[in-house]
């Protein structure tokens, strides 16, 4: 499980590509043979389904992330993304950049790209410092999943690295237009594991454009998660999310969180099913 990855504004398809072992995968929580095994199942789903299977391979320990970009690269991953390792911390860029060196390394001709998330990793070093000279330490470097409010540091990233043609993956789902209209060119998020479709039509709507349709869009999810974040709102409950929207059960997370109660789903479930969305679905 990872979270889905929508760019492709005219598709008719929710998603167009899947992060596998990320954050609502809880990746750092599983094993590396869970890990692997897990990468190689979604390596054989996504077969002619996606366009992008991106396989996260961070991890505390250098040694176990670059085993990690070894074996995504032998079963033929699009791309390899690395978090920041978050108990012994890089203080500033040249750590980060020496750390996420050592791991695209060991995948040398696999596209890599660094997942920004200081919320949850506590390194708050700014991407634009970090993409600074990056392609000559990092010769396979696609691009950033921009997990952060920091759309001040977004846009100087984008700004600055007009002409290296890099992915910028937006992450705050919530805030999903106002990254799209300073430049940014996808999204990876939780929400469109259950709310892909309408994601598309924002997209859709931002494209055309049309902004007054997709800022209802974007509201909307707004509406939704600002009601489940008031609840207490992780990892836990989108699993559940998930499971009553799509009918596939997803399993409890992985202590120490705890699965989301049912006054949880209840209240979830009753507020989705609320919402009037502009296409009428």
């Amino acid at each position: 499980m990872g979270n889905c990855w929508t760019n492709q504004p005219f598709s008719d398809s929710p998603v167009c590509g899947l992060p596998v072992n990320g954050t609502t995968g809880e990746g750092l929580s599983l094993s590396i043979q869970e890990r692997k095994q897990l990468a190689e199942e979604w390596m054989c789903q996504g077969k002619d389904k996606l366009d992008h299977v991106i396989i996260h391979v961070g991890a505390l320990s250098l040694l176990e992330s670059q085993e990690l970009a070894r074996h995504a690269a032998a079963i033929g991953a699009s791309g390899i993304a690395v978090i920041a390792p978050s108990f012994f911390k890089p203080t500033n860029k040249d750590e980060l950049l020496g750390f996420l060196q050592k791991v695209a390394s060991e995948a040398p001709t696999v596209p890599f790209y660094y997942y920004h998330i200081p919320a949850l990793t506590g390194v708050k070093i700014r991407v634009e410092e970090l993409l600074d000279g990056i392609r000559e330490q990092i010769p396979t470097f696609q691009g950033v999943k921009f997990s952060d409010t920091d759309l001040l540091d977004l846009a100087q990233c984008i700004n600055k690295n007009e002409r290296e043609q890099f992915m910028f993956l937006y992450g705050v789902d919530e805030q999903l237009l106002s990254a799209l209209a300073i430049g940014a060119n996808g999204a990876v998020g939780s929400t469109y594991n259950y709310l892909g479709r309408k994601t598309n039509l924002m997209l859709q709507a931002f494209a055309k454009p049309d902004l007054a349709l997709a800022q209802k869009y974007q509201f909307l999810t707004g509406e939704f998660l600002s009601f489940v974040i008031k609840l207490g709102f992780g990892v836990a409950q989108t699993k559940a999310v998930m499971t009553f929207v799509s009918g596939i059960p997803m399993g409890p997370p992985r202590l120490p969180l705890v699965s989301a109660s049912e006054e949880f789903i209840a209240k979830a479930k009753a507020k989705l099913e609320s919402i009037v969305w502009p296409d009428g679905d």
